[in-house]
């Protein structure tokens, strides 16, 4: 729970924090225009019937190893991006012999939240069903929230995914309701409440590593600590990662990388999902 001293706009508004952020998201555009015209990828692959329900699958180039597919899903607090800007935080993954998905979704305020989660749903059904292999999800920033609210899911008739990499994840929504961010969510207090993974019943085992920047906001720091130490206690195999100096933007960068970290890590939840 956010303490009630915080300045809860500075803590979540991460481009006021951040005021180069523009340069960041150009350099997210450029690259991954870049990546989608040499890697083995198919684009625009339909899991819905919505216009923004489509996903683009990236290859490995030296061939499959055969295990879990990533999903990774966009940030923007809900609310802006799509797919075309994160292809090449694919490349790091597919140099390691993993196939990445990475969905759009509708925004808000087009789409409610618990929309959203519904359609991220379907789209990590679809990739487990096309491939038939199971999927660790990651995501950034709202894509984090929507890793975690799938590894969580309850209903039994849905395939289990038992491995997920959120980075700078939102799992306690309330301290957000009085934000400026809510202005398009439209969240309710009741509603922020429903849709928090952290307030979910954790899942039965599986594996966590919640990942943050070490320069993002106490709240972000805050949130990513939660989840870890409320799954773990439950029996989630759970640990924080924090990304040395890292701020909210920059902390996806190692996706690209075949020999960071975080790559690292995704290489040993596909062992694990």
């Amino acid at each position: 729970m956010a303490s009630e001293d915080l300045d809860l706009e500075a803590e979540y508004n991460n481009r006021a924090r951040v005021p180069e952020y523009p340069t960041h998201i150009a350099g997210w555009q450029r690259d991954a225009a870049a990546y989608r015209e040499m890697a083995r990828c198919e684009l625009d692959v339909s899991y819905g019937t919505s216009e923004r329900h489509r996903l683009d699958l990236f290859h490995s180039q030296s061939g499959d190893a055969g295990g879990p597919v990533v999903l990774f899903i966009h940030g923007g607090y809900w609310q802006a991006f799509d797919k075309s800007s994160s292809s090449h935080l694919a490349r790091g993954a597919n140099e390691r012999g993993l196939t990445v998905a990475v969905p759009s979704y509708t925004l808000a305020p087009a789409a409610k939240l618990a929309d959203i989660v519904s359609e991220i749903e379907r789209a990590a059904d679809f990739v487990m069903q096309r491939t038939g292999r199971p999927i660790v999800a990651t995501g950034h920033s709202a894509g984090g929230h929507l890793a975690a609210c799938l590894m969580a899911r309850l209903n039994p008739q849905q395939r289990p995914i038992r491995a997920a990499m959120p980075i700078s994840g939102l799992f306690d929504l309330p301290p957000l309701v009085p934000t400026s961010i809510n202005r398009a969510l439209g969240l309710t207090i009741e509603e922020a409440h429903r849709l928090s993974p952290l307030e979910w019943a954790p899942p039965e085992g599986g594996h966590l590593v919640a990942v943050v920047g070490g320069a993002e906001s106490s709240e972000f720091l805050r949130q990513s600590r939660a989840i870890v130490d409320t799954w773990g206690k439950a029996g989630v195999t759970a640990r924080y990662h924090e990304v040395t100096g890292a701020h909210h933007f920059d902390v996806i960068a190692g996706l690209a990388d075949p020999a960071d970290s975080l790559v690292d890590i995704l290489v040993e939840l596909s062992a694990q999902a």
